[in-house]
C-alpha cells in the first residue's frame, strides 16, 4: 500500500495528521522565523525552564531523588529504568521522567538558537543570549549528575535550583529582547526609579538564595540517604520571612514611585502584577510553614518562586526601551502587514494607547 493510500485510509483529523501538522509548523517557525515566531520560541523557553524547576522539585518531594541511583545511566548497566532491589519502580519512573524532560528543554533551546540564527537581519545580541540556552541545559545535565553522585547533598541541590533561576533569566531576556529593537537603551522612568528596580532584582535573588537554604535545612530531602544543612530551621525560616517583608516593601515603593512620577502604564501594571504575585507567594509560604510544609504546598511555592522571578525581570525590562523590532528582510518588499510592524515589548503595551504620552528620557538624565 502506498503512502497516499495509507493517508487516504485515515481521517484527515487523525492524531497522527495533527501531530505531523504541528511538527511541520514548529519546524517552519524556527527555520523561517518572523519576529513573532521568534518571541514565541523564547516564551516557550521561559515556560520550559520554569516547568522543569517545578518537576525537579516534584522529584525531591516524592522522595525520588535517587530513583535512578547512577548517572548518566539510570541503573548500573542500563540507561533506562530496570529492576533494582533497592529502588521502587514508581520512584525510578519519576526520576527518569524528569531526566527525559531535559530533552524537551533542550529541544526548545535549539529551536530558539535556530530561529535567532535564521532571522534576517541577524541580531548579534540575540544570538549571544540564545546560545546560553543549550549551553545551560548541558551544564544543568552534568550538574544533575553531580547531585546524584553526591547523594543529594544540599549544596549541590541548591546550586542546581539556582542554575535554573539563571536559565529562566536568560530565557526571559531573550523573550524581552526579541520584542524590541537594538537601539541604545533609553529609560522610560526616572533614573532613581530604575535604580530601585535593579536593587529590587538583587534583593529578590538574595531571597531566592535564602529560600534554597531553608529548603536544604528542612524536610523533603529527596531520599533517606540525603544529608541536610546543619542549621536551625526556625532561624533560617525567620531570616527568609524578614527578607520577604523587605522585598514587599521595596516593591510597594517601586509601585508608588511609578505612579506618582506618571511613568508609562505598562511599567505601572508590571509592578502591580509583581506585587500581586509576591503576595500570593507569601501567603503560600506562611501557610506551608504553619502546616509543617506539606509536599503539595512546597511544590506550589517552587512554582511561585519561578513566577516571582519572571515578574521581577519583566518590570525591569518594562522601564526602558530600545526602539522597534527591525523588520524582517522581505517584509518591506512583500508588504506583509502581519510581521512588518513593531512587535510590542510587552503584551500590555497595546493598552498604553489610552495613557497620556510620556517622554522618553535619555540615559544621562
Amino acid at each position: 500500500m502506498t503512502e497516499a493510500e495509507q493517508h487516504a485510509g485515515r481521517p484527515s483529523g487523525s492524531p497522527l495528521d495533527r501531530a505531523r501538522s504541528l511538527g511541520s509548523r514548529l519546524l517552519r517557525s524556527a527555520w523561517d522565523p518572523t519576529p513573532g515566531s521568534l518571541r514565541r520560541w523564547a516564551l516557550a523557553s521561559v515556560v520550559a525552564n520554569v516547568g522543569i524547576a517545578v518537576t525537579g522539585a516534584a522529584v525531591r518531594l516524592t522522595g525520588s531523588g535517587l530513583g535512578c541511583p547512577t548517572w548518566p545511566r539510570c541503573t548500573p548497566g542500563s540507561f533506562v529504568p530496570a529492576a533494582h532491589p533497592e529502588h521502587s519502580p514508581v520512584k525510578m519512573a519519576i526520576e527518569f521522567g524528569n531526566r527525559l524532560l531535559a530533552f524537551v528543554v533542550l529541544a526548545v533551546a535549539v529551536g530558539c538558537v535556530v530561529a535567532v540564527l535564521r532571522m534576517v537581519p541577524r541580531r548579534r545580541g540575540l544570538v549571544r543570549i540564545a546560545m546560553i540556552q543549550p549551553v545551560g541545559v548541558a551544564v544543568q545535565a552534568v550538574w544533575g549528575g553531580l547531585v546524584v553522585r553526591t547523594l543529594l547533598n544540599p549544596v549541590t541541590v541548591s546550586v542546581h535550583f539556582l542554575l535554573s533561576i539563571g536559565m529562566i533569566a536568560a530565557a526571559f531576556a531573550l523573550y524581552a529582547r526579541s520584542g524590541e529593537g537594538d537601539a541604545p537603551p533609553r529609560r522610560l522612568v526616572h533614573r532613581d526609579i530604575r535604580t530601585l528596580g535593579f536593587v529590587l532584582t538583587a534583593a529578590m535573588f538574595v531571597l531566592l538564595v535564602v529560600g534554597v537554604v531553608v529548603t536544604g535545612t528542612g524536610p523533603h530531602s529527596g531520599d533517606e540517604a540525603a544529608s541536610r544543612f546543619d542549621l536551625d530551621i526556625e532561624t533560617v525560616a525567620r531570616v527568609h520571612a524578614d527578607l520577604v517583608w523587605v522585598v514587599l516593601g521595596m516593591t510597594f515603593a517601586l509601585l508608588f514611585a511609578l505612579h506618582v512620577s506618571d511613568s508609562p502604564g505598562r511599567a505601572r501594571r508590571g509592578a502591580l502584577v509583581l506585587l500581586g504575585v509576591e503576595l500570593g507567594q507569601g501567603v503560600i509560604g506562611f501557610v506551608q510553614y504553619f502546616l509543617a510544609v506539606p509536599a503539595l504546598l512546597v511544590g506550589m511555592h517552587v512554582l511561585g518562586a519561578g513566577l516571582v522571578w519572571v515578574a521581577t525581570l519583566r518590570v525591569v525590562f518594562l522601564m526602558r526601551s530600545r526602539g522597534p523590532v527591525p523588520a524582517a528582510a522581505g517584509d518591506a518588499v512583500l508588504g506583509n502587514p502581519a510581521d512588518a510592524p513593531r512587535t510590542p515589548a510587552d503584551p500590555t503595551e497595546a493598552a498604553d494607547a489610552a495613557d497620556p504620552p510620556n517622554p522618553v528620557r535619555p540615559l544621562g538624565v
